[in-house]
């Protein structure tokens, strides 16, 4: 028997596979754009709920009050979770002055929002809806950043933010498969013109897609390729942790104490993992919403040790962090009080997910 085409609605099969890693969750909470693909999530999570004792669910949708359509269509959301009887709530995104009109504050705004929303309603899980199509697309844009490892290895499936699980089910199907879901089950949903406009990178990178799969560089195998770089990248970070923990000396007061010959002596990958792992350590609190650029993380690891190999001291910054090796390779690394002027680095490596910053995002909105 063939596989199903791409524009082939999900069946029981796919679904039940696909929410198969939902069977511990107690309570999800769905966010629902009120596109096809969050439409198709909603949807298809409440048939596979339908007679079960747990999961409850609950939906969300976001209204980043940018586009005049926008409070119409949480209106449909609304009327559609009625119809499954879903709870649902329709979130305003306040924007302060200082905030900007840019698809990365919206996105920041989105999650805090939601995650406030999965506090309140006590999910244990948030589900959205990003596909196949969305992990390719975020692939190519973090290769065109030149990102590192981490980066390629593109979204996950799973990644925990604070107390809750974000699961992304849907992430091994196509777009396709979830607008002919919506169609055959008559769902109803809208199209964000915004996913068109070419003012945007993710948009031209769309156009080029059938290009791309044409050379046979199509949504699956990039998806294959990300999920075996996120495969790697869990080696080497477990590699670069064991490293940082066999260089750290006796607890002393004033940042961390690493012996910076034994993580020169490690090959460059490790050694500048665990860099960045003790920089992150002393900086868990930096807003998720930046990150510690590669090439500024090769430039200092590649610094310390030229600086440990001919004996000499280096003092340097990194991420909020000063970095100050002695001439017998005692690297202390504290973290950076207020400056008084310059711009300052900062680092993303949340609290809640594996150190993916030595890759740069280009960030799905």
């Amino acid at each position: 028997m063939s596989a199903p085409g791409p524009g082939h609605p999900l069946g029981p099969a796919d679904r039940d596979a696909a929410f198969a890693p939902l069977h511990g969750a107690s309570h999800i909470l769905v966010a629902v754009s009120g596109g096809p693909d969050s439409v198709a999530l909603l949807g298809l999570l409440a048939e596979w709920t339908a007679g079960r004792p747990a999961p409850h669910l609950s939906a969300a949708t976001v209204d980043h009050r940018l586009r005049p359509e926008a409070a119409a269509e949480a209106d449909t959301v609304a009327g559609l979770c009625a119809r499954l009887g879903i709870p649902h709530a329709t979130l305003a995104w306040e924007r302060s002055a200082t905030e900007p009109r840019s698809q990365e504050a919206a996105r920041r705004a989105r999650y805090r929002l939601l995650l406030a929303e999965a506090a309140r309603v006590g999910a244990s899980h948030l589900a959205t809806a990003h596909h196949a199509d969305d992990q390719a697309e975020t692939l190519l844009m973090r290769m065109a950043a030149g990102s590192g490892l981490s980066g390629l290895s593109g979204m996950r499936p799973l990644v925990r933010r604070g107390g809750v699980a974000h699961v992304r089910p849907l992430l091994s199907l196509p777009k396709a498969r979830l607008v002919a879901t919506c169609r055959a089950r008559s769902w109803p949903f809208a199209v964000d013109p915004a996913n068109a406009a070419e003012r945007f990178a993710r948009a031209r990178w769309r156009r080029l897609a059938p290009l791309l799969a044409a050379e046979g560089l199509d949504p699956g195998r990039l998806g294959a390729l990300a999920a075996r770089v996120a495969r790697a990248d869990a080696a080497l970070a477990e590699c670069a942790a064991a490293a940082l923990a066999r260089a750290r000396r006796a607890a002393e007061a004033g940042g961390l104490h690493l012996d910076m010959a034994m993580l020169a002596a490690e090959p460059d990958e490790i050694g500048l993992r665990a860099l960045a792992l003790a920089v992150s350590t002393l900086r868990a609190e930096a807003d998720d919403a930046s990150f510690l650029r590669l090439d500024r993380i090769e430039t200092c690891h590649a610094a310390l040790v030229a600086a440990v190999r001919a004996a000499r001291p280096l003092r340097r910054t990194l991420a909020g962090c000063v970095v100050t090796l002695s001439a017998s390779g005692h690297l202390i690394v504290t973290a950076e009080g207020p400056r008084r002027r310059g711009r300052r680095e900062t680092l993303t490596l949340p609290a809640t997910e594996p150190p993916r910053s030595l890759g740069m995002e280009a960030r799905r909105t």
